[in-house]
Formats: structure tokens, C-alpha cells, sequence
């Protein structure tokens, strides 16, 4: 088989994550202090696939490709594919056919994590020349997923956001394609989300009896796109890393597994692992818990915060109470003014002021 291309989908507007997707790509948003994008280009990197488009949006686009760049620092060759509207998964794959040029390729969504990559996968479709291998996982709520309906390993149907599921088996967002799913996306017509569906373009494929194979994602998979899922996505991956300490630290205790980059301050504070904190963090008199990601040039001051992101330039102060569950955005401050503590649970967009009174 010829060499694969890659195609990361990075278009979608990030409803679910609001306000934060206002002002930042979904795919930025950093898990451990690492754009979920970027898990994506390096898992495709890993498995040997180099030549990678990635699929933008027009609002977007400019801030991916600036975060991105031409893909060197990954050891990839980046090719930036605008979609004009998010108009479904088989949209921007048609949107996507002059890059792909006739070549078989993974298709990989901007805001999934796969704890074990997708080497595996790619070298079974190396060997088994299928025209479609999906990748799926066993899910609690199936009607949110496009589902498979298997015969042993076998495809023999997929139904998308199905009221009555055939079965508890999700797709996960990586798909490996042979140029037969082309001339399938050609053929759809838009569904009731007014979208030209991938699941649909792959039961053509079924329907046409090509072969279409599955495999059952191992280890652990997350599509970031809810708060929920982002701060579990971070909690896996700060479950994986090892102590590293490079910062400043005065009258300071670390426990358990911490990142304090060169260039982080603590001062008089309690930082308890798996957490990461970044260059220019500066944390004093505070306590930072477990599954924590302190970003860039982030202050916390006489405050608590645990299982929380804070991206770049957030401020926390004098909180008086622990904050937890909490994904606060670039350059938010959040501070209080007297009065009874209380739990705090946020989700907090760029450039926000909250005061709690």
C-alpha cells in the first residue's frame, strides 16, 4: 500500500465548550498544557503518516495555522484545507479531495485523545487493505454516537445518533479510508442535521459491499468537546507523567508526581500530583491539588484549586474556598471580597473578571 496521508478535522465551531470556543479553537484548549490538537498530529506522526492536511474553519483557521505552523516541529509536512461551512465529517472530506490526491488516509478528529495512539491500527490497514477500518468503543449512551451494528468483527450497519441503538458500539473519531469513500461522500445527500454524514458515506460502502473491518479502541478515548470530558481528558493524561522540577521554590512542598517547569514560582504553597505547572506560573501561599494543569504566566494567590485547567494568563486570588472542576480561560481573573466560603465549579471564557462577593 502507497504511503497514507493524514486529515485532523479542526473546523467544528466547539459549541459545547462556550464561552471558552468564542475566543480560542476548541482544538487549542490545552489538556496537561498541551493543545488537544497537537495529540493528534504527534499520534499520526508516531504511526509513520507525515503528509497531514488539517481541516479549518474560516473564523478559526488563522489561529490554528499560527499554532501549528508548517508542521516541522512535529516531523510532519502541514497542508491547511479551508472548509467554508461545518457542513459534516464527509463534507470535509470532498472539501479535502485535491490534498488527499487518489491516497488512502486516517482521518482523525482535532478533539479526540487516544491513550494508545493509532499505530496499531494503522499497520492493520497496511496488511489488510480494507477500504474502511473504523475504530470503536463500548459507550453508556449510544444515541450520542454514530453506532455499529457488527456480525463478529464484521460491519454490516451504522446508524448516526440513533433513538433505538442496535448495539452499545461507538465510533471513535479515527477512521482509516481507501480513495472508495470519495465516490461514497459524492453520493449523499444531506441528513436532518443538514450534514453529509461520514457514517452514511461508510454504510454506502457497506451497502456496496466493500470491506469494511472495525477494531475496538484499547486503553482509554476521549472526545474533549464537554467540560466534563476535557477535565477527565486531563486527569488521564496527568495520570501518565513523571515529577519533574526545574521552577523556583521556596518554602514549598511537592507531593506525589509534579511538573514545575523553568520559570515557575512556589512560594509558602502546597502542590499535590498529578499536576503541571508551566514557565512564568506563579503560586503562593496556595495549594494546587491533584489532576491540575497551571498554565503559562498563571498567578494563584491564597487560594485552592484542584482537578481545574487555568489557561494562560489567569489569575485566581483570595478565593477563601477551594475551586474545583474548573476550566478557566486566558487573562480571566477571579478574586472575592469577604464573606462565607463556598464551592466554586467555573467555566470561565478569555479575558473574564469575575469577583465573588
Amino acid at each position: 500500500m502507497e504511503d497514507l496521508k493524514g486529515l485532523i478535522l479542526s473546523g467544528g465551531a466547539g459549541t459545547r465548550l462556550r464561552p471558552i470556543t468564542h475566543t480560542s479553537a476548541k482544538q487549542l484548549v490545552p489538556v496537561a498544557n498541551k493543545p488537544v490538537l497537537f495529540y493528534g498530529i504527534e499520534a499520526l506522526v508516531e504511526a509513520g503518516v507525515t503528509e497531514i492536511g488539517i481541516v479549518i474553519a474560516p473564523l478559526t483557521g488563522d489561529e490554528i495555522r499560527e499554532a501549528v505552523g508548517d508542521g516541522s516541529r512535529f516531523g510532519a509536512s502541514i497542508t491547511y484545507i479551508e472548509q467554508s461551512e461545518p457542513l459534516g465529517l464527509a463534507h470535509a472530506v470532498l472539501t479535502a479531495e485535491d490534498f488527499l490526491a487518489g491516497s488512502s488516509f486516517v482521518m482523525y478528529l482535532g478533539d479526540n485523545l487516544l491513550r494508545n495512539g493509532i499505530s496499531g491500527l494503522v499497520e492493520t490497514f497496511r496488511k489488510d487493505s480494507p477500504d474502511a477500518l473504523i475504530l470503536l468503543t463500548e459507550v453508556d449512551d449510544p444515541s450520542s454516537y454514530g453506532v455499529a451494528e457488527l456480525d463478529g468483527g464484521r460491519v454490516v450497519n451504522l446508524v448516526e445518533k440513533p433513538d433505538d441503538p442496535p448495539s452499545n458500539m461507538a465510533l471513535v473519531g479515527v477512521y482509516l479510508f481507501s480513495p472508495a469513500i470519495i465516490e461514497a461522500a459524492r453520493r449523499l445527500k444531506p441528513s436532518w442535521r443538514n450534514e453529509l454524514e461520514i457514517t452514511e458515506a461508510i454504510q454506502t460502502l457497506i451497502t456496496d459491499g466493500r470491506d469494511v473491518h472495525s477494531e475496538v479502541v484499547k486503553g482509554w478515548w476521549k472526545d474533549t468537546g464537554q467540560l466534563a470530558d476535557m477535565l477527565e481528558a486531563n486527569r488521564l493524561v496527568l495520570e501518565e507523567i513523571e515529577t519533574s522540577i526545574d521552577g523556583y521554590m521556596e518554602d514549598s512542598k511537592v507531593e506525589g508526581r509534579v511538573i514545575l517547569e523553568e520559570g515557575a514560582v512556589l512560594r509558602g504553597s502546597v502542590v499535590r500530583g498529578p499536576a503541571v505547572i508551566a514557565s512564568g506560573a506563579v503560586i503562593e501561599n496556595a495549594y494546587i491539588g491533584p489532576y491540575t494543569s497551571i498554565g503559562r504566566d498563571v498567578c494563584v494567590r491564597r487560594s485552592e484549586v484542584e482537578h481545574s485547567i487555568l489557561l494562560a494568563g489567569a489569575t485566581v486570588e483570595d478565593l477563601g474556598t477551594r475551586m474545583e472542576a474548573s476550566l478557566l480561560g486566558r487573562d480571566v481573573r477571579v478574586t472575592r471580597t469577604d464573606g462565607p466560603p463556598r464551592t466554586l465549579r467555573l467555566l470561565v471564557g478569555d479575558r473574564s473578571e469575575i469577583e465573588i462577593v
